[in-house]
């Protein structure tokens, strides 16, 4: 029988959440030995765990199927790897980051000057569209303290929370783009993989939905249900259900998270009363 082979990063924040999605999904994946590959107990899937900057030269030389990873790596090493579905975390920002007191007005301030990077192709995609020409240091590893020792003037770096940044003594004056986890896939995938791997996703994708959405049940006075209904964003129509007490209904439905406040407000002002909020584990459409 077939196993996909997936590749998740070794350790780290994205480590972690790789495997949460794939344990929401139902896949019980068991590493306790701390393993470079473990297979699912559940499901037709072999884990790799692998080096952050080596995932996208896996998925071209077609040793792994499939790869949660970030994006931004895939636009630095892997631009022709097919993404089919973004995932929701491990968000971030590849940045231009420059010391506090440099006098920042535009991209051309940059001209000529020195930029310190470990995503190379990146910033030269990036300044080669804005025209402006500058002398690239390649370094890995703590990119942010080039400008202290003399290294560079300028930084191109992952940004997440900016504290960082802060601690260096830097400040963030151009986003270049926004990252987050995605699964990717091996442009030498098999076929019989390939049915493996549109089943994850659509398990995948029950989970995101789940996570993007709210249940929601209300007590609702039955003369309000039109307007109450007309407030809500369900996916076909809410469930009504009649109360004991007279003239009054139970009316259930799903809102998403983005959209969550404003609708509880437009609810409550509609008439609707004792509005009970639950989780979603999963959402199957």
């Amino acid at each position: 029988m077939s196993t996909l082979k997936i590749a998740i990063q070794k350790s780290g924040r994205l480590n972690e959440e790789s495997i949460q999605i794939l344990k929401d999904c139902g896949i019980a994946i068991n590493n306790g030995n701390d393993q470079l590959k473990a297979e699912a107990s559940n499901f037709s899937l072999e884990v790799l765990y692998l080096r952050n900057s080596d995932i996208p030269q896996y998925l071209i030389d077609g040793v792994v199927d499939a790869a949660i990873v970030g994006d931004n790596l895939l636009i630095e090493k892997g631009k022709n790897i097919e993404v089919i579905e973004k995932l929701g975390f491990s968000k971030c920002k590849v940045s231009i980051a420059v010391p506090k007191s440099f006098e920042y007005n535009s991209i051309q301030d940059l001209e000529g000057l020195r930029i310190a990077t470990s995503y190379p192709n990146t910033v030269k995609d990036y300044f080669f569209s804005k025209a402006v020409q500058v002398e690239l240091h390649q370094i890995s590893g703590s990119v942010e303290i080039a400008p202290n020792i003399g290294l560079s003037d300028a930084i191109v770096d992952i940004v997440s929370s900016g504290s960082t940044l802060f601690k260096n003594n830097l400040k963030e004056v151009e986003v270049i783009y926004k990252s987050e986890a995605v699964l990717a896939v091996s442009p030498k995938i098999s076929a019989t993989s390939k049915v493996i791997l549109d089943k994850l996703q659509f398990r995948i994708q029950s989970v995101l939905k789940a996570r993007n959405s709210k249940y929601i049940l209300m007590n609702v006075p039955n003369d309000k249900i039109e307007l109450i209904s007309k407030i809500l964003p369900v996916l076909k129509s809410p469930t009504v259900m009649p109360l004991a007490e007279k003239g009054w209904s139970s009316v259930h439905s799903v809102i998403n998270e983005d959209l969550f406040w404003d609708v509880i407000d437009q609810l409550k002002a509609a008439g609707a009363e004792g509005i009970l909020v639950c989780p979603i584990e999963k959402m199957v459409l």
